[in-house]
């Protein structure tokens, strides 16, 4: 048997019947970029490809017990954080990574789904805030996310600023939802702008783009690369993924994370 692990990955996010976002998303994500993935259920929904229907946080508790389990058995190398459930999670999630602070931390700080179904309430908006952002290594909202975590500040280099003063130590600002012919993802840190991005827009709407760019980011963290260049591979990976999405249901279109093979 080999003695060696591939690095490991450990993502706390809610659970998404589709595979589409996620959860799923996540641990197709992680797997599909040589990392082995270990999961922590946050929610569970009832949704589509078109949009989400319900969620049921789970108990903070039953996060504490699930990453307790498998953290005192592996050792991980990078932790990645989507869907939390309620500020109770938020809270338990924080203490847990707290617990590893020398292992990488990137969060996709999701709101709401494609459709505009909401996922995070205020007050566990305002616990991502205080008890989160503190602890990221790497945030990457979308602009409308980015706008609603900064206080409603529209310049989006403002909201990165806002956001790295809570604690962040790099944004990546991804602008599906701004206009123009490509899309622009920024990332940055305390010193202002590390990099930008520019990728072709794809004409279809995908279901767990965010999921995919964070986690293929924390994967690529696990592996030893340093942030901007993780950030740079986990884009270009998420982009074929999308190029090469297809449409299983009525709603969006899924990314193929397996694209490769």
């Amino acid at each position: 048997m080999p003695s060696s692990s591939p690095p490991v990955v450990l993502a706390f996010a809610a659970s998404d019947p589709t595979s589409g976002a996620g959860l799923q998303a996540d641990l197709l994500t992680i797997a599909a970029l040589g990392c082995h993935p270990l999961s922590v259920v946050t929610a569970l929904t009832a949704q589509d490809t078109r949009g989400v229907e319900r969620m049921l946080p789970v108990e903070a508790a039953w996060i504490t017990q699930q990453a307790r389990a498998v953290l005192d058995d592996i050792a991980v190398q990078a932790f990645k954080a989507g869907v939390l459930g309620s500020a109770q999670n938020v809270r338990a999630v924080s203490e847990l990574v707290a617990e590893h602070g020398a292992v990488p931390f990137v969060v996709d700080p999701v709101l709401a789904s494609g459709r505009g179904d909401p996922l995070a309430e205020e007050d566990a908006i305002e616990a991502l805030r205080e008890l989160i952002l503190p602890r990221t290594t790497m945030l990457t909202p979308n602009s409308l996310e980015a706008r609603r975590l900064a206080d409603g500040a529209a310049d989006l280099a403002e909201c990165a600023r806002r956001l790295i003063d809570q604690g962040c130590e790099y944004v990546l600002i991804t602008g599906t939802h701004e206009a123009g012919r490509e899309v622009l993802n920024t990332l940055y840190d305390e010193s202002g702008v590390v990099r930008e991005d520019r990728w072709p827009r794809l004409p279809a709407s995908y279901h767990g783009s965010g999921c995919t760019l964070a986690s293929a980011i924390a994967a690529r963290l696990a592996q030893g690369l340093e942030p901007a260049e993780a950030a740079r591979e986990a884009q270009q990976f998420t982009w074929e993924a999308l190029a090469a999405g297809f449409k299983p249901g009525r709603g969006q279109f899924l990314p193929n994370r397996f694209f490769r093979r």
